[in-house]
């Protein structure tokens, strides 16, 4: 846990866009990593089997809150003023609009269908490799490579305006 965590909770933390709800599923990982210890294989990388793990919890999670919002006619359970921190240095005016942004971006990347937020957040936040990615979501290589581009083209559709201010923020930064 002590190795994983952190990288962990920031993966699960963007796709579940609030804190409370991220450490929660991050709990969840770890109990149902342990539950089935027996299942993973030790000639594989133990990040990719736990980071799997995780991601299934978040999708799970995410069919189970829609299916709440619709429920009960919520328009959204995430705060965005929760997620922006300051950190004190920025002019005011400056830190209201990075945080406008930022808000707006969450906000976009919750929008996002999970086969699309998975591929995006592992290799443009995370910098994994499409390979890498490929291999935790068990689907191939041209399968990453098509969802992120249709991720970073629906981001830009649902920011408009501000997509173009925010792109350099999802930039790929993976490696093949």
């Amino acid at each position: 846990m002590r190795q994983t965590k952190t990288a962990l909770f920031r993966v699960v933390r963007r796709y579940a866009g609030d804190e409370q709800d991220a450490w929660d599923l991050l709990q969840d990982t770890y109990a149902a990593a342990w539950i089935n210890i027996h299942r993973y294989d030790p000639t594989r990388p133990f990040e990719a089997w736990i980071r799997t793990i995780a991601l299934n919890k978040c999708r799970d999670w995410s069919r189970r809150r829609m299916v709440r919002r619709l429920i009960r006619g919520d328009v959204d359970l995430a705060s965005p003023e929760a997620m922006s921190v300051a950190d004190g240095q920025e002019p005011a005016d400056d830190q209201i609009e990075s945080s406008r942004r930022f808000s707006r971006l969450n906000e976009a990347m919750n929008r996002l269908p999970p086969h699309l937020k998975a591929p995006l957040l592992l290799t443009a936040i995370e910098g994994h490799s499409q390979a890498e990615t490929a291999d935790m979501l068990g689907v191939s290589i041209k399968a990453v490579e098509t969802r992120v581009a249709r991720a970073r083209r629906k981001l830009l559709e649902l920011l408009g305006d501000d997509g173009r201010r925010v792109s350099d923020n999802v930039a790929p930064r993976s490696r093949v």
